[in-house]
């Protein structure tokens, strides 16, 4: 039976006891409630007795459930159903990622079992891991926090994310993570070919932004590392009672490239309305509520990674406005075809497509 309406940001989901039958319209794995519990219990050590499985119903790109069991309490992504992009959904590389960090000084969850396409019982590929009984924030604001707590969650951010960006990658198990050659460039291209494939017809904005990037692409400065490719406040899970970070989440956009794509991705939100679905800084007084200036932001993260300064920064910036557009886009090309793992927020998302080519475009003109 579906719940709803407690909070439809945070707590949206569809609830199957074990005496019912996980159909695919009921949880959206396609395999009954009993073949997934022997599953696990045979490919997870101590896994036992498998009980109520809940679909969160945030997050538009991988299903994600919250399984209880006897033995403890887990999390399962898995690919969704339908016809898919190509590249897309690779909850393995989610996987292969956040094992190959556990014992970093980047936090994640910890990793139990992947599933493969060619193993899994629901013919998707998932993976399971420990739950964490942190606490995630939707508004960027923060207004659940005081002050203090505020500045010390945006410093904790910009800390792991520089943490991260200083993983060596080769130490890790991660050396062939990502192509050689300027990530920008091949990223631009990607992300170019799936936005063409997601909609009917272009967005002049669109096609001026990707025509624009190509004309202003840095040249290649060697820089690599290993990048989120999401990094953003609601795909962090902080500590119940600490601004301390529990385990960064969302890794399926991560690869080997460039550290500003990450940086700038994360300094979008400054710039967005804090309205909506898609809430973001602009409009609000930052300095009272102890939120760092996207200036102070940026500088902080450069102090932290020893740099001297940051080149090309609107380059950087319509990039990451170029590439959430991209991926909101295929959410909506998804909710079309009745694939969205939440529908209704992956039509808003796609609403909103339009406004953000226009923010990109206002970055190009103004060269801030």
């Amino acid at each position: 039976m579906a719940r709803t309406g407690v909070n439809r940001r945070v707590a949206i989901f569809a609830w199957v006891s074990p005496n019912d039958v996980m159909d695919e319209a009921a949880i959206g794995l396609g395999i009954s409630h009993a073949a997934l519990g022997a599953y696990l219990e045979d490919a997870i050590e101590g896994f036992t007795a498998l009980g109520a499985v809940t679909k969160f119903g945030t997050g538009q790109s991988n299903p994600t459930y919250k399984l209880e069991a006897e033995s403890g309490t887990y999390v399962l992504r898995s690919k969704p159903s339908g016809k898919l992009l190509p590249s897309a959904h690779a909850v393995d590389r989610e996987f292969r990622v956040m094992q190959a960090l556990a014992g970093t000084d980047v936090p994640v969850p910890q990793m139990l079992h992947l599933a493969g396409d060619d193993v899994s019982p629901s013919g998707r590929a998932f993976f399971v891991m420990r739950f964490m009984g942190g606490k995630i924030y939707w508004d960027p604001a923060l207004p659940e926090v005081d002050q203090p707590t505020r500045t010390a969650m945006y410093d904790a951010m910009n800390a792991a994310l520089a943490a991260l960006h200083d993983v060596d990658v080769g130490a890790v198990g991660l050396a062939d993570y990502g192509k050689p050659g300027n990530y920008f460039a091949r990223q631009l291209d990607r992300w170019g070919k799936q936005y063409l494939a997601s909609v009917d017809t272009p967005d002049p904005l669109m096609t001026g932004i990707m025509d624009w990037l190509a004309a202003k692409m840095p040249e290649d400065d060697g820089q690599i590392a290993l990048v989120h490719g999401d990094w953003r406040l609601d795909n962090i899970m902080f500590r119940a009672d600490t601004p301390q970070i529990e385990g960064v989440l969302d890794w399926e956009l991560s690869t080997l490239g460039h550290p500003m794509a990450d940086l700038a991705y994360q300094c979008m939100q400054w710039r967005l309305p804090n309205q909506g679905d898609m809430r973001g800084l602009a409009g609000i007084d930052r300095a009272a509520l102890g939120i760092p200036s996207e200036a102070d932001y940026v500088a902080s993260y450069a102090r932290r990674r020893g740099l001297a300064d940051v080149q090309d920064w609107p380059f950087y910036l319509v990039f990451a406005f170029f590439r959430l557009v991209s991926i909101l886009a295929g959410v909506a090309a998804r909710a079309a075809a009745g694939n969205a793992s939440n529908p209704e927020m992956a039509r808003k998302y796609g609403a909103a497509v339009p406004a953000l080519a226009a923010m990109a475009t206002a970055v190009m003109q103004d060269g801030a």
